[in-house]
């Protein structure tokens, strides 16, 4: 039975794994996308749904797990499948370049633009997943009132701001690009590929790109144009000394 070490060290098991790995972080962008569209619920009364949320996220599980075991778990599987699918990438990439001869350049005839930014549009991603903690996670990029557990509130104020909304949404447009060439390729690494399937695929994955992009835009488009009002004062009293983002 072969092990995954040895799945590593060979070059098609380095692509299972990153693929894997790719399979894993998808996973983890739908279900952030979809506690993010909490917000679209607005400020609402005591506590903004998005507020309820990220406090649910923390007690799940509880009793049976200590609080905020669960986040710190999934953390801990994003934080691996990161560093897995960026190394094996990383790693990949060195392979195909150490096994061309130096002196024919490499033919990009049939490649997309998507494939050909993947180095550029990933190494971006990871900027922005830093900039993203760093800012509604641990909250040390408070340019903008931060307050912890008042999520909503954070996302109203730093959203405000036209630089933050335009960072997000160059972000996700590489994410866009990054993500519907990902798609296509996992697939076919995982042999789902084939002739009668392939325009499924494509299909499936420009759309699933999408629905992903337009679900992460739509929070700072709002709260930027005013759709959803101001947090009430009732969040503001409130103080939470933990982490104040979800993820």
């Amino acid at each position: 039975m072969i092990t995954v070490a040895e799945m590593w060290r060979s070059t098609i098991g380095k692509k299972t794994i990153v693929a894997v790995t790719g399979v894993v972080l998808v996973a983890y962008l739908v279900l952030h996308m979809a506690g993010n569209l909490n917000s679209l619920f607005g400020p609402g009364g005591a506590e903004p749904r998005i507020d309820w949320y990220a406090h649910w996220l923390r007690t799940f599980g509880e009793p049976l797990v200590p609080y905020e075991g669960i986040i710190w778990a999934v953390r801990a599987v994003l934080l691996g499948a990161i560093a897995v699918h960026i190394v094996g990438v990383v790693q990949l990439n060195a392979r195909n370049r150490a096994a061309r001869p130096s002196a024919f350049p490499a033919k990009r005839i049939g490649r997309s633009w998507e494939s050909r930014l993947m180095m550029v549009s990933g190494t971006l991603l990871l900027a922005f997943i830093v900039f993203h903690i760093l800012q509604f996670t641990t909250l040390t990029i408070d340019a903008t009132p931060l307050k912890a557990g008042a999520l909503y509130s954070n996302l109203y104020y730093a959203f405000q701001e036209w630089y933050f909304v335009a960072i997000y949404l160059v972000a996700l447009a590489f994410l866009g690009t990054h993500l519907r060439h990902a798609l296509w390729s996992l697939c076919q690494t995982l042999g789902l590929d084939s002739p009668e399937r392939n325009f499924g695929i494509r299909m499936g994955a420009n759309a699933l790109t999408l629905v992903i992009v337009i679900g992460f835009a739509l929070v700072p488009v709002l709260f930027f144009t005013g759709v959803l009002g101001e947090p009430s004062a009732n969040e503001l009293s409130a103080t939470i000394t933990t982490f104040g983002g979800s993820f």
